[in-house]
């Protein structure tokens, strides 16, 4: 299964839960791949601080930031479980790569209206991907919600019945995630039973659901 992240909005968290999807999949047991196909490289980077703390390698890290995507990532996925692309933003040729390349799609959004709106954008690229791949599933996910606000509630509301459909796992702003992209390390590693552990994990397992 090939999941690519996926917003022409930066700032929206593609990079985090990409690393944190692989990793809890590879702790499963998945042999999972990582593809950073932003040109600004933080999965890479991430993966270069891990090495140099000396800690193990939970999946590999490849940069692929180039329009070829769709044509390469098949291959790279013959010989792994799982693929997980860290798509760019506002890259076009990028992301229809992506779009074309991968099996299911998730929108990472922000609880705020702005991010509702930015993300028209991206739905078109998706409808124009599916024209070429009708069976392309694409979902929204919430992420970096503050706690019991209204903004996230509203937010939440206005994608329930929306297509892509969203997601039921919402992803806090969590402190952890910062110390996590900081330090070449994930929440699990860093606060096994925090709850941006437990948000992971309940993530992971609901996209493979969808994904089978």
């Amino acid at each position: 299964m090939i999941v690519a992240l996926l917003n022409q909005k930066g700032g929206v968290g593609k990079t985090t839960l990409a690393l944190h999807l692989c990793g809890e999949w590879a702790r499963q047991g998945a042999k999972t791949l990582l593809i950073d196909a932003d040109p600004q490289g933080s999965a890479l980077d991430w993966s270069q601080v891990r090495a140099q703390e000396g800690l193990p390698r939970l999946f590999g890290v490849v940069g692929l930031a180039r329009d070829t995507l769709h044509r390469e990532a098949p291959e790279l996925a013959q010989g792994v479980d799982r693929v997980v692309i860290d798509g760019p933003p506002r890259v076009e040729g990028l992301l229809r790569s992506a779009l074309l390349a991968a099996d299911l799609v998730v929108i990472p959004v922000q609880p705020s209206p702005l991010d509702g709106w930015a993300s028209a954008a991206m739905l078109s690229l998706l409808a124009e991907a599916r024209l070429f791949r009708p069976e392309l599933t694409a979902r929204f996910v919430l992420n970096r919600c503050a706690a019991r606000t209204l903004v996230a509630r509203d937010t939440g509301a206005a994608l329930a019945n929306h297509d892509p459909p969203l997601l039921a796992t919402r992803i806090g702003q969590r402190v952890v995630f910062a110390g996590a992209a900081r330090t070449g390390r994930l929440a699990f590693e860093l606060a096994p039973e925090s709850p941006a552990a437990l948000e992971i994990a309940a993530l992971a397992a609901e996209i493979a659901e969808v994904g089978r």
